[in-house]
């Protein structure tokens, strides 16, 4: 659940140049890419984690702002090209296979015709089909604390492109005939010389698609797609933290054509509590507690997230002293149990005395001698010694 450093994914050090940035990438885009390892989920993941790295890194202004603030500089908020507040965001999320074309050039994800064919194990001809994957999709969900630590499901709503109703994804009116392009032959690429090398492109027939229609879906426009309003059901763990993504497959934007569908990432936002405060799987609650209590001992009443606990204060407690209440923390997500509460206590000393509160604490003044402050008096033989080396 947690995002590997960006550096890490892609093996360089953060004082990398961006031409050595760019080799990282090759090698390792090409190790991954699908088309090499076909059904390989786990490759799959890591093709992605390398686009989203290389596309944060390879740009100046992203690089700076993640060396400053890490991963948290493309949290939740307002980005180029997506709304504000809930929804489905389009920052730090991409298409890795455009990132792909982006660094070897090409408009089908190669990178010269015969580099590709040697390291994808053929050729793509005929490959595309007219069809092209669906973008990747984020939402940013806001959960409370509790819910983190039950589990809960949720329903979510958003705007997305879907399969055409009217043509099923064709793009094509019905009765219509989708061909192959005559230009490509339905490779969605043509070959250009440059020099001793031959470069795909994009097919300015088609645009890429590989397919010519002879009557467009006039719904689509020929895409197979339209903005529709899609419902999904998110179940969260017990035990998620802030910040963690879940993956729903398939739940991303329709491909064109018929294409596969992108991915939905589901990003929590955990909401601030107001009594607790999570770190890993142990939680943090402060509890105040009086003087009397601290200086004679007592039983107190502290909150837990299953309900109250009672908590023994052995005489003489000083303020900040830490108590720990093992397995009342949060479940572990992976299901490894739980973590441990820590009650931090607050010795509070009363503001507003009576006459008689008074009365009696000036008694206590003149029955207390030095012994019934070690700390204090521990702290005043340091301070002599301090000011005599002077």
């Amino acid at each position: 659940m947690t995002k590997r450093d960006y550096y890490e994914v892609l093996g360089v050090t953060r004082e990398v140049s961006a031409d050595d940035l760019k080799k990282a990438y090759r090698k390792l885009a090409l190790k991954y890419h699908p088309d090499k390892n076909p059904g390989d989920k786990t490759a799959e993941e890591q093709f992605k984690e390398l686009g989203e790295a290389y596309e944060v890194l390879s740009d100046e202004q992203k690089r700076a702002a993640y060396d400053r603030f890490g991963h948290g500089a493309f949290g939740p908020g307002p980005r180029a090209g997506a709304g504000t507040g809930p929804g489905p965001q389009w920052g730090g999320f991409h298409d890795p296979f455009e990132i792909f074309r982006d660094v070897f050039g090409g408009g089908g994800g190669g990178i010269f015709e015969d580099i590709f064919e040697q390291a994808f194990g053929g050729s793509r001809g005929g490959e595309r089909g007219g069809s092209g994957r669906g973008n990747d999709l984020r939402y940013d969900l806001e959960i409370d604390f509790e819910e983190t630590a039950r589990g809960v499901e949720k329903e979510i709503s958003f705007n997305v492109l879907d399969i055409c109703p009217q043509c099923n994804g064709r793009g094509a009116a019905e009765g219509a005939k989708v061909e192959s392009c005559p230009t490509c032959r339905g490779r969605g690429q043509v070959a250009h010389s440059r020099g001793f090398f031959t470069v795909a492109s994009s097919c300015p027939r088609c645009n890429g698609s590989g397919q010519t229609i002879s009557n467009p879906c006039k719904l689509c426009g020929a895409e197979g797609r339209t903005q529709q309003r899609r419902k999904v059901k998110v179940r969260i763990p017990p035990g998620i933290d802030d910040g963690s993504r879940l993956r729903s497959s398939g739940n991303g934007e329709a491909g064109i054509r018929g294409g596969p569908p992108g991915d939905l990432y589901v990003v929590i936002r955990v909401r601030p509590h107001d009594i607790f405060v999570r770190q890993d799987d142990d939680i943090l609650c402060e509890v105040p507690i009086g003087f009397s209590t601290a200086a004679l001992g007592g039983e107190i009443e502290v909150p837990t997230l299953t309900g109250a606990a009672k908590l023994k204060i052995p005489a003489g407690t000083q303020s900040s002293t830490v108590f720990r209440l093992r397995g009342k923390g949060m479940p572990n997500v992976h299901g490894h149990g739980h973590g441990d509460e820590h009650i931090r206590v607050l010795v509070e000393v009363p503001t507003r005395l009576s006459r008689g509160m008074r009365e009696k604490l000036e008694e206590f003044a003149q029955l207390a001698n030095d012994d019934a402050y070690p700390q204090r008096q521990s702290f005043l033989e340091k301070a002599k010694r301090f000011f005599g080396a002077r």
